[in-house]
């Protein structure tokens, strides 16, 4: 993110970006001021291409044209799935690009084995935006709060977190519900933050594996059921839920090692409170009962990939144990 920032405030674009990664909020950001940074308001000079199957002869052809009346032509290219197969005409073009031209990628899938991944790390930037730690979230909600006049503990902070998850929209809209619903009072308390807070999707699929390996079928599809009716995708629940069983999996590993909490939350990169509240789930399971559960993860993964099963399904089965 650093080198994002440093191309917007010195206003040095190079060739090519790609922005991709788990945190969608971060993507749309970057993607946001990358656009306003390098054409503003301009509607003459940019052109969007969105969806597999692009016209990759039409996409040249606009990268080859001259700007008008401009600086640069800015082109987006978005959810192409050019860095799981790349088209050679494009990897090819990609050294003789016009240097009044732009070009960003904004994808959800990328292979890091893939040509075109590699030239545009060797001609431009590729950044992955990851979800953000603890740390980094409190910080960017604290400065959230701060512009609003608000003010907010360290132990508060992280009861708002472990209510929203790290999913950053979801933060940014649940504050934008605390400084509402604080009105006038400069200090957020931990009433506000409870009354407040809706229970993130997160919290939903950590109740939905202990109920699946605890064999308790009926909660868990009575969980996967409120999470369809928030409209959440069936294949981001199945992520999630083989997330939650690695990441169980992992803290397991580890505390068989003597590391404590802390040490864990910093040697994987997760959220002191996600592991607090990992720890006693860990302890509860053998490892190969989470073992088993991952690898049912996967194969029901392959099998939706594969056409063999729908994506509704998949999760079906997995939380029956099929």
């Amino acid at each position: 993110m650093q080198t994002l920032n440093k191309d917007i405030k010195e206003h040095t674009f190079r060739p090519v970006y790609l922005l991709y990664g788990e945190e969608t909020f971060l993507v749309n950001h970057y993607k946001n001021r990358l656009r306003e940074a390098i054409i503003g308001e301009d509607t003459m000079n940019v052109s969007t291409f969105e969806g597999k199957g692009l016209d990759v002869e039409e996409l040249l052809r606009l990268a080859d044209t001259m700007p008008f009346f401009a600086e640069r032509r800015l082109i987006l290219v978005e959810d192409s799935g050019f860095f799981k197969s790349a088209p050679e005409a494009l990897v090819s073009y990609l050294p003789s690009m016009p240097d009044t031209t732009c070009l960003i990628f904004v994808e959800t899938q990328v292979d890091k084995r893939n040509r075109l991944y590699k030239k545009v790390k060797e001609l431009g930037y590729a950044a992955e935006l990851a979800r953000q730690d603890t740390a980094q979230l409190s910080r960017w909600a604290a400065g959230i709060l701060t512009k609003e006049g608000k003010k907010i503990t360290g132990r508060t902070m992280e009861l708002f977190l472990s209510m929203t998850g790290d999913d950053m929209e979801h933060i940014r809209m649940e504050l934008e519900k605390l400084i509402s619903y604080t009105m006038e009072r400069e200090v957020i308390t931990d009433e506000d933050v409870k009354a407040i807070c809706t229970v993130q999707v997160t919290n939903k699929i950590f109740d939905m594996v202990a109920a699946i390996v605890n064999g308790q079928r009926k909660k868990a599809m009575d969980l996967y059921e409120d999470l369809l009716t928030l409209k959440e995708p069936p294949m981001r629940i199945l992520f999630l839920i083989a997330r939650q069983f690695n990441q169980l999996l992992q803290v397991k590993e580890l505390m068989a090692q003597g590391l404590e909490r802390g040490a864990i939350a910093s040697k994987l990169k997760m959220q002191p409170f996600v592991v607090g509240k990992t720890i006693p789930q860990a302890k509860q399971f053998s490892r190969e009962q989470i073992l088993a559960c991952v690898q049912l993860c996967v194969e029901m993964e392959e099998a939706v990939k594969s056409g063999r099963l729908q994506d509704r399904m998949a999760v079906e089965l997995l939380i029956a144990g099929e």
